[in-house]
């Protein structure tokens, strides 16, 4: 049965027939592909591929230039996958008229089909002006990457009850701004289910429990292909990482003893034409003829 197209309205009705989400990373056309062909829901272009694609400490580094070149690619090989590229840091803090034209310009020129922002009631106003020129947006509560600094950190969030009682807030603010949608990170389990519970719109959880609408994780974290400390919520479903050093090393040990490429891996010629080159051009080189 081939896969259906995502959009705002089949991920809202996932919602309502209680059929949970699925959502990962994505910075490239090749990864993106395979995703959308194995029948994920959504693709993000998250602000994390200044993390795991450029090797930045944090996501605060990453530019507009950076989010709309790698959108682009992921855009690309999207074919049923719904596309959502973050806007970020800078891109929407300083007027409502810069977010929306940075919004638009993730829409425009990197072909998502929407965006996601961090942060909740201070927002709400950006969200509606995006959302009011008819550009989908995500809201990203709880654990927000971009305030890394402000939050002295990665830590988890909503864990006293007048913390609680702002990401409440903040999710009930962001619904009636307009966002279709909400990103939970690094909240409670409990807090997770009960907003999720709350919003008509769907949750996507990332170390938000279980109970959120859909959950979402960067993918070289779910395919094992980082060796350094993880966050307590990442689950790893393969040992990317593992094997792709070990083909590495395969593939190092064949070209080193001549394994590779054999004769089936090389393209013919007939032996007699190369003789009469090597004739003609060994004469043409000999200074002695």
């Amino acid at each position: 049965m081939p896969n259906m197209l995502n959009t705002v309205l089949s991920l809202q009705e996932q919602k309502n027939q209680q059929q949970k989400i699925t959502m990962l990373t994505a910075y490239d056309f090749t990864t993106a592909k395979l995703f959308d062909e194995a029948g994920i829901n959504m693709l993000l272009v998250g602000d994390s591929l200044g993390m795991v694609m450029l090797g930045y400490e944090d996501t605060l580094k990453v530019t507009m230039a950076d989010m709309i070149h790698h959108t682009k690619a992921v855009a690309r090989a999207a074919k049923n996958a719904f596309v959502v590229a973050d806007l970020p840091f800078l891109s929407y803090h300083v007027s409502t008229e810069a977010a929306v034209t940075n919004a638009g310009r993730l829409i425009q020129e990197g072909g998502a089909n929407a965006v996601k922002l961090e942060g909740g009631e201070a927002f709400a106003d950006v969200i509606t002006a995006i959302t009011r020129a008819a550009i989908p947006v995500v809201a990203h509560l709880g654990l927000t990457p971009q305030s890394v600094n402000a939050f002295g950190g990665f830590k988890v969030q909503g864990r006293t009850e007048a913390a609680a009682r702002q990401v409440i807030q903040d999710a009930l603010a962001v619904q009636h701004a307009g966002a279709f949608a909400v990103v939970l990170e690094g909240i409670p389990a409990l807090l997770g289910e009960f907003i999720s519970q709350l919003l008509h719109i769907p949750t996507i959880g990332i170390g938000a429990g279980k109970a959120t609408d859909g959950q979402v994780l960067v993918y070289q974290d779910m395919l094992g292909m980082i060796d350094s400390l993880q966050p307590k919520f990442v689950r790893r479903f393969a040992e990317g990482g593992t094997f792709i050093k070990e083909a590495v090393a395969h593939y190092q040990r064949e070209v080193q003893s001549g394994d590779f490429p054999n004769d089936s891996e090389s393209y013919p010629i007939d032996p007699e034409m190369i003789q009469t080159l090597k004739q003609e051009f060994i004469l043409k080189e000999d200074p002695n003829t």
